[in-house]
């Protein structure tokens, strides 16, 4: 797959994964891009096809070189916040000039100071092996007003772990969030890596 692809999906600390980032974005769009990297465009038209607004502001949650923000950029969304725990990635995402703000965070951060703020979070390609855990996705969640979208994927391997889609379950189950969109497909073509996209309504 790549240098980097090679090994993201190792299991590592939170240390360990932003020294990796941080080694990783000056090449990272270039490697996803040639193994056919697709996610963000797919997550950015499912949350636009799920009628989110695309004037109100919206949190690309782990955003790293921007790849994620320029898909919802293209997808018609004007008011893109960033945030990352890698600097490095950062700097690369400011270069694209999609997002309003970014920020740096680090790991176990509570991305949004105020439940409510964003109408939308995307996390895209963060919650997996090698990459978040699947208790950010309950961050996430509770980051969100009544009525808020979250726009989410989960590859091959976050698909291994039950876990993953066992917290999505239960959040549905207690009726605290809705399914409206959920669907199996490519994540990187080249190197024959899918996923599932989902967009998830808080209740």
């Amino acid at each position: 797959m790549g240098k980097f692809l090679d090994k993201v999906y190792d299991a590592r600390d939170g240390g360990e994964t932003k020294a990796l980032y941080d080694e990783w974005a000056a090449s990272y769009d270039a490697e996803v891009t040639e193994n056919g990297y697709v996610t963000p465009d797919r997550c950015a038209r499912a949350l636009k096809a799920q009628g989110a607004d695309l004037k109100a502001p919206i949190l690309d949650f782990g955003c790293g070189t921007g790849l994620s923000g320029l898909a919802l950029r293209l997808a018609g969304f004007e008011r893109i916040d960033g945030v990352d725990l890698s600097r490095e990635m950062l700097a690369e995402a400011e270069a694209k000039s999609v997002y309003r703000n970014l920020s740096l965070i680090t790991a176990g951060d509570n991305p949004v100071e105020k439940s409510g703020t964003y109408n939308a979070i995307a996390a895209i390609g963060v919650i997996g092996a090698g990459a978040a855990p699947i208790s950010v996705f309950d961050t996430l969640m509770k980051a969100l007003g009544p009525g808020g979208k979250l726009v989410f994927s989960f590859n091959d391997h976050a698909l291994a772990d039950k876990a993953n889609e066992g917290r999505l379950a239960e959040w549905m189950d207690c009726g605290a969030a809705r399914l409206l969109h959920r669907e199996y497909g490519p994540h990187l073509t080249k190197a024959d890596l899918n996923a599932n996209v989902y967009v998830v309504e808080k209740a």
